[in-house]
């Protein structure tokens, strides 16, 4: 969950880079009703989100840290094209290490941290799930990347580099709030890229409506083994709105990343300017020849070379009704025109003044 739930007036958006024309195409638009009760549960805060070809359903993760609710994905079913809202068919808990649900952070025993669910991928080869945790920062607990089984039982927490790790001071590890926010599985179902929503501490600051952030940190492990692979630099834009009271609140990074193809990547950048509303971009990165960070402590200007971005779509231009805190982001199934389709969906943050909305595209590659 990233960005504060404040009153939306609108919508704006400069571009940053130049862009292929035409790649996104909207199909259908659709909502879920605002704090909609579902199998005993409130449904709010879809923070992440994939496709399940074989059984031919939506996987949905709620970033809730069971308050309304214990830690949970819910399945559903969307036609899009078919003129009504996702139906959903199912809820599954998350469980900790013995079979219990995870806490909330008001009841947490010391020394157990409280997930922050925001991405999520199913492994089609295992039919397990992958789940990324923001972190528990206020608490002491960094970012973490989980495997579970479809029935939410915890299979494995994979080790990370202790950059991630806050530390006592301050003065290195994630931000509270922004830290795990997106993952990619590759193709080939080896490997994964976990991607950071803003810059390390030690790395740099956060965006300002006159200067880009520091650089994220996206980092590939290797799934059999559990191995960090490598990682690569790439840097959000500044933010793209003012707040319409200067000094207000406003933020801009990397709200999911989705496979291309092995090397390619689409990384999706929200941005919120209190009074001003949300701004989407999409980017398409290319993973081969990007510098290798991992081995670098800070990235300082001059150490290292982030990725370079391609703008492929801005939302704003795309014929929604609106734009929100759009955090969850994967390909649906196979379009009769050979196109893929690319499914959104927004976080409301639970907030009345927010919306949980659906969005789906067709998707046209470049040549």
């Amino acid at each position: 969950m990233a960005g504060l739930a404040l009153p939306l007036f609108g919508c704006n958006s400069q571009l940053t880079a130049a862009k292929q024309p035409g790649r996104m195409r909207l199909l259908e638009e659709a909502r879920l009703p605002h704090r909609m009760t579902y199998d005993g549960t409130t449904v709010g805060g879809l923070s992440g989100m994939d496709y399940d070809a074989v059984r031919r359903e939506y996987l949905l993760l709620s970033d809730d840290r069971s308050n309304f609710g214990p830690e949970r994905f819910y399945t559903a079913n969307w036609t899009a094209g078919g003129g009504g809202p996702p139906a959903l068919t199912g809820v599954t808990t998350l469980r900790q290490a013995d079979n219990t649900t995870w806490p909330a952070r008001n009841v947490a025993p010391k020394g157990v941290p409280v997930p922050d669910p925001e991405a999520m991928r199913r492994r089609p080869d295992t039919d397990t799930i992958l789940w990324a945790s923001e972190g528990d920062e206020v608490r002491g607990f960094g970012p973490a990347l989980y495997e579970c089984r479809r029935d939410g039982r915890l299979l494995r927490q994979f080790a990370l580099p202790s950059m991630f790790e806050p530390t006592p001071d301050g003065k290195r590890g994630t931000r509270d709030n922004l830290g795990f926010e997106g993952l990619a599985l590759t193709p080939s179902h080896r490997t994964a890229w976990l991607a950071m929503e803003s810059a390390l501490i030690q790395d740099g600051p956060v965006p300002t409506v006159n200067a880009p952030g520091g650089p994220c940190r996206f980092t590939e492990l290797d799934l059999a083994t559990g191995r960090v692979l490598r990682q690569i630099a790439y840097v959000p834009d500044a933010i793209p709105l003012r707040p319409l009271l200067p000094g207000t609140y406003a933020d801009n990074g990397v709200t999911e990343i989705l496979m291309l193809d092995t090397h390619r990547m689409l990384v999706l950048e929200r941005a919120y300017a209190s009074g001003s509303g949300h701004s989407l971009r999409l980017y398409e990165i290319d993973t081969r020849g990007t510098q290798d960070v991992l081995a670098i402590d800070v990235l300082a200007p001059g150490n290292h070379r982030p990725a370079p971005k391609l703008l492929v779509a801005d939302f704003s231009t795309l014929g929604l009704s609106r734009l929100d805190n759009t955090e969850g982001m994967c390909w649906g199934p196979p379009l009769r025109s050979g196109h893929r389709m690319l499914v959104v969906v927004s976080d409301d943050n639970f907030n009345p003044l927010q919306i949980t909305q659906f969005a789906a595209f067709e998707f046209t590659d470049r040549p």
